[in-house]
């Protein structure tokens, strides 16, 4: 069976994306649980696909549960939907809308088609992540917070003997640069 490829770019940073590799017969639910499992988010909120063409402007949406909200066109079901059903065009593009008060906005895009699949892996899969994902709720370090506090500790070069402000006394031990005119010293022994 053939494999599909998409890149999934956050829209904020285009250099931060994932890569994720899923069957035709797999739905729209599937690749959304990808997607939030590739950049470590949490499944908490709504979320929607939307086609798109090569201007990334929404088309026909495919929502997780069907609701009230009327709508231009019926949406789809993303259980119900299945991804070979919905791409028709070798760069078929979609846009993946996750938290609809944070609005998480990510570009997807599809960059290849393998004739078979590996039979190692298990679909949908992330087979490729490039940048630092963002962080869901707030900051999120490269490393934790124990790494960073263990790094701090050893660089923090012996704080004694500086001001507040983390400046050192070095230079400051009593020359005094009264005499001199501030001007290049004049040595002619070279």
């Amino acid at each position: 069976m053939p494999v599909l490829k998409f890149r999934v770019y956050w829209e904020e940073d285009e250099s931060v994306y994932r890569d994720i590799s899923i069957k035709p017969d797999q739905s729209f639910f599937q690749l959304h649980q990808a997607i939030l499992t590739a950049f470590e988010f949490d499944s908490k909120h709504k979320a929607s696909f939307f086609r798109s063409n090569d201007n990334w402007q929404r088309g026909r949406e495919i929502i997780i549960e069907a609701d009230d909200i009327q709508r231009v066109a019926e949406p789809l079901i993303m259980v119900e939907t299945t991804i070979g059903s919905a791409v028709k065009a070798p760069n078929q593009k979609f846009i993946y809308l996750y938290d609809y008060a944070k609005q998480w906005t990510f570009l997807v895009e599809l960059i290849g088609v393998s004739k078979d699949e590996n039979i190692k892996l298990s679909y949908p899969v992330c087979v490729r992540k490039e940048g630092l994902a963002p962080s869901q709720y707030g900051t999120k370090g490269i490393i934790g917070n124990d790494k960073l506090v263990e790094m701090e500790e050893k660089y923090d070069l012996n704080r004694e003997g500086m001001d507040a402000d983390g400046f050192g006394e070095e230079g400051e031990d009593g020359i005094s640069d009264e005499g001199s005119d501030g001007g290049e010293s004049n040595d002619d022994s070279y």
